[in-house]
């Protein structure tokens, strides 16, 4: 086995080599699906014609031996750079981490999963050969996903295009193809609190779309939670709408003229009834229900106050601990 040179660089700007293909692979506690992945993504890179590959594999502060098992399948493959980062810093800054190492013409953020298919890269590469600055590749088929993850899914996507001037494609995760004007562009974008696909929906570009079947998991379980995926939504929906802001203004509105239209009632019938004896529970259940109005208000200036304190600090998405790859030829 060939020694590892080893590098603390935090980043690279490599210029693009004209025909060569990066994948961008974050792993997280993945050691059981490492063997797996290599053993399915290398043979069909292998197959595509007039291209040379590299494998940007992100570890993104995992606990378990993935790291090891990352370096020991790069001790025998060149193409195979290890970005290691210094702790868990989410999967959308190691996408960001994989962005900025990555030095193909054409670059594919893919899971390691394996839940999306290696055997769909060739169509993309296709596409991307016919003009085409983005291919996406749609699920149309997600039998593999839990019937709840599929609703909360759909759910999220129509809210999301319905609030936001930015759409989303529906059914349509990380795994796509960029050529290198595309990525450059999302370089250029300084937010901390990134919301991928968003951003990928948002430099625009010349798109089209590849169908896809979405497979089981090839080992492990999934890293997003419930309470995970439902931070996620609203991270995506306030990065790309201010409506959560504005539609506080005319429930307020909309409370202040009923609150006006009753006290006029009030007026009326006391002028016409007399003054009677009010009751404590009508009043109990107003002041708390305009106390739960209000607190929703500011919970909701408070997610976007929170963005502003965060981007303000400018720290850094991500940090590098240290970068591993092979001196070997083999592949």
């Amino acid at each position: 086995m060939n020694s590892l040179n080893v590098s603390t660089a935090v980043t690279q700007n490599v210029r693009a080599p004209t025909l060569l293909l990066s994948l961008i692979v974050p792993f997280y506690n993945e050691e059981e699906a490492i063997s797996a992945f290599f053993t399915s993504v290398i043979p069909i890179l292998n197959q595509v014609a007039a291209l040379d590959y590299e494998i940007v594999c992100i570890n993104d502060g995992s606990t378990d031996a993935t790291l090891d098992r990352l370096k020991e399948a790069a001790a025998n493959n060149s193409r195979i750079l290890i970005v290691d980062l210094s702790r868990n810093f989410g999967k959308e800054a190691a996408l960001t981490a994989g962005l900025d190492h990555a030095k193909g013409a054409a670059i594919i953020p893919f899971d390691a999963d394996l839940q999306d298919p290696p055997e769909t890269i060739p169509l993309l590469i296709q596409k991307w050969q016919e003009g085409f600055d983005v291919v996406i590749a749609k699920r149309v088929e997600r039998r593999s996903d839990t019937y709840l993850k599929r609703s909360s899914a759909s759910l999220f996507y129509r809210v999301h295009n319905a609030i936001s001037q930015i759409q989303i494609p529906e059914n349509v995760g990380d795994f796509r193809l960029m050529s290198r004007p595309v990525v450059e562009a999302l370089k250029q974008l300084p937010e901390n609190h990134r919301f991928m696909k968003g951003l990928f929906a948002w430099v625009g570009f010349k798109t089209c779309t590849v169908e896809y079947s979405r497979q089981p998991r090839s080992a492990g379980k999934t890293k997003f939670s419930g309470w995970k995926l439902w931070n996620f939504a609203i991270e995506g929906i306030t990065s790309f709408s201010t409506l959560p802001l504005r539609v506080w203004t005319y429930i307020g509105s909309v409370v202040a003229l009923a609150a006006f239209f009753y006290a006029a009632f009030l007026i009326v019938r006391t002028l016409l009834h007399g003054v009677d004896v009010p009751g404590y529970a009508s009043i109990t259940t107003i002041v708390l229900f305009l106390g739960g109005i209000q607190l929703i208000g500011i919970g909701a200036v408070g997610e976007y106050v929170g963005r502003i304190y965060s981007e303000t600090k400018r720290r850094p998405i991500y940090i590098v601990r240290t970068l591993y790859q092979s001196l070997s030829q083999s592949n």
